[in-house]
């Protein structure tokens, strides 16, 4: 299934995408192959994520956070509860959250 998905970045930044597979977009992302904006800003890792039944619809996603300012997407980060749900209105939404720290974090995501 395609995903919308929030990355964040190792200086901080959130970085927002639309892919088929979470874990193998995470790993082009960080073995530099993955968007120019993230490979001065390694590592990257998946911090939310929207599944959705067509990757336009994930696309359409994207289009529509790429616009939102940072603490609008911070937001959206810290109001997704714990459980992992969501209504998006486009979306049967899953969300992931990926607690794998950082190098220099002193605690996960979650």
């Amino acid at each position: 299934m395609p995903f919308f998905y929030l990355a964040r970045c190792a200086d901080g930044s959130l970085y927002c995408g639309a892919c088929n597979e979470l874990q193998a977009r995470e790993a082009a992302h960080n073995s530099g192959k993955g968007a120019k904006y993230t490979r001065s800003r390694l590592p990257v890792r998946m911090v939310y994520a929207e599944e959705f039944p067509t990757l336009g619809d994930a696309l359409r996603r994207e289009a529509e956070v790429k616009k939102w300012k940072k603490a609008r997407k911070e937001r959206l980060l810290s109001s997704t509860p714990s459980t992992l749900q969501c209504t998006h209105p486009m979306t049967q939404a899953i969300f992931l959250m990926i607690t794998q720290e950082l190098p220099g974090d002193k605690e996960s995501v979650l």
